[in-house]
């Protein structure tokens, strides 16, 4: 599955990523298995994907379906039982652990759905966590800019806990913004946002791939959410069951019914 991104354009105030050109997350034949013998779950059963950079990809599925494992599986969180996983040209499939830890501080953003942000520390802080834990001179104008970005130019100095959920949630997005990564995981990140914030937060990861060429890949169950990505790809029984191309919020979640229903599971099953 191939998806054509378009070229942006980057200018000096924005963050610098790692490429502008190829695939930003590619699988190949990643399958998962938890457990082994007769009680042993397959969560994803052969799974192949390529993405090139500057898209931003929404992925739904029936619960159960394998997304939180895809999901972790692709950003180096876990790893596969069998298969390839490869993030901005680099295979990370046999990476040791320092390595792979390395990896996601330096080249990878996360948005969860919690936001995961120290209540110690101060919004500036929090931001420019991912720069001092790969050993990075911590850059202050540039989490100027990425705050600027947010809306939250007045906010450096606030502890989270005196912020607004959708606040806490911009906050998150400028940490994922603040090294230039080659892909940001979002997981489920208006899970926990009124409809009128979760626009707002996703209007923001559409304005980081349109403006500054960022690659999203996003794991969610509202199908509101998902038109703002360029396309949808269903996950069922740990496996990709085709997508949509900029699909309307009745298209995705009809998609979705088919998925859950008993037709569409006996179908799955025959294939």
């Amino acid at each position: 599955m191939r998806l054509r991104g378009n070229k942006r354009q980057k200018t000096d105030e924005q963050p610098e990523l790692h490429g502008t050109s190829g695939l930003a997350v590619e699988l190949r034949g990643v399958r998962r298995q938890y457990g082994r013998g007769k009680g042993a779950v397959h969560a994803l059963g052969g799974v192949d994907l390529a993405l090139p950079r500057g898209t931003f990809t929404a992925v739904m599925g029936p619960s159960g379906s394998g997304k939180s494992t895809f999901l972790q599986c692709a950003a180096g969180l876990d790893r596969p039982s069998a298969g390839s996983v490869r993030l901005g040209g680099t295979e990370i499939t046999g990476m040791r652990e320092n390595q792979l830890t390395e990896l996601r501080r330096s080249r990878l953003g996360f948005v969860f759905q919690a936001f995961n942000l120290l209540p110690s520390l101060t919004v500036e802080e929090n931001v420019l966590l991912p720069m001092r834990l790969a050993g990075q001179r911590r850059d202050r104008r540039r989490a100027a800019q990425v705050l600027a970005r947010v809306g939250l130019a007045d906010k450096a100095g606030r502890r989270p806990g005196e912020l607004s959920g959708g606040q806490q949630q911009r906050v998150a997005i400028a940490r994922a913004l603040i090294t230039g990564p080659d892909v940001i995981f979002a997981d489920e990140p208006t899970g926990a946002l009124d409809s009128t914030t979760a626009a707002e937060v996703l209007g923001l990861l559409r304005h980081a791939v349109d403006t500054l060429g960022a690659t999203v890949v996003m794991v969610t169950h509202d199908p509101t959410a998902a038109t703002w990505a360029d396309r949808v790809l269903f996950l069922a029984d740990g496996v990709f069951a085709g997508g949509l191309d900029r699909g309307t919020p009745e298209r995705i979640a009809e998609r979705m019914a088919a998925l859950t229903s008993p037709t569409g599971a006996m179908a799955r099953a025959a294939a």
